[in-house]
């Protein structure tokens, strides 16, 4: 009984604490240390339990903080909103972090511009050189709290029609501005995710709309991910 009770306030501290806007402070050995930031890609089959992150707790044995959300993007016009985190740079808390792994921009290229005439918007994300924009900002402040990056791409279509059939050309192009972004900075490294699915009209990988990761998806990339963190 006194262990329930004990249980209870403390759970009711941490409620009053976030209600409250205030930091809750846990146990050091507690604390989360790696986060996952980003869009759909990362978010998608949460409620299956089956995300990136939930993937990569189960193969890590470690817990991972998840911060993603769908429709996320750089650029949010939105305020409020763009602060509760569809904002990609909204999501990201200093914390004590050894790893942050993260993706975004794919929205911004197919709402900004319908993955059409996108050379502007592409700009903005990430120059060619992978030096400046949105995303080498949000990347450098991250490393500036001492925590290594892992900035992963996107997946492809497996040989079929989608949605976003459309957008390979400026996924490759994006592709290849985060890998020039990851040799600015050896704690920085990029993940290509174009090669997860072959083209031979495998769709496990894909959820029925063929543009997000089923959760065999999800648990593919969080492999890739526990595999550059092994090394």
């Amino acid at each position: 009984m006194r262990h329930f009770v004990k249980t209870f306030l403390r759970a009711a501290l941490v409620l009053t604490m976030l209600l409250l806007g205030s930091p809750v402070s846990f146990a050091e050995d507690s604390r989360p240390k790696i986060l996952v930031m980003g869009d759909s890609l990362m978010a998608v089959n949460r409620t299956l339990g089956g995300s990136v992150a939930e993937a990569l707790e189960k193969q890590l044995g470690q817990k991972v903080e998840d911060h993603s959300l769908l429709g996320a993007r750089y650029f949010y016009k939105l305020p409020l909103l763009a602060q509760a985190g569809m904002q990609i740079s909204a999501q990201y808390r200093p914390g004590p972090w050894d790893f942050v792994v993260m993706n975004g921009g794919g929205n911004d290229l197919l709402f900004g511009c319908g993955c059409g005439a996108c050379t502007r918007v592409m700009d903005r994300l990430i120059s060619a050189d992978g030096s400046k924009g949105a995303i080498p900002q949000l990347v450098t402040k991250v490393r500036a709290g001492g925590a290594e990056v892992i900035y992963t791409g996107y997946m492809r279509t497996p040989g079929v029609t989608s949605p976003v059939e459309s957008c390979g050309p400026l996924g490759d192009e994006l592709d290849r501005r985060l890998a020039a972004m990851a040799e600015l900075d050896g704690g920085v490294t990029f993940l290509l995710l174009a090669d997860l699915v072959k083209k031979d009209g495998d769709k496990s990988y894909h959820g029925l709309d063929l543009v997000h990761p089923s959760v065999k998806g999800s648990r593919a990339i969080a492999a890739r991910v526990a595999d550059l963190m092994g090394r």
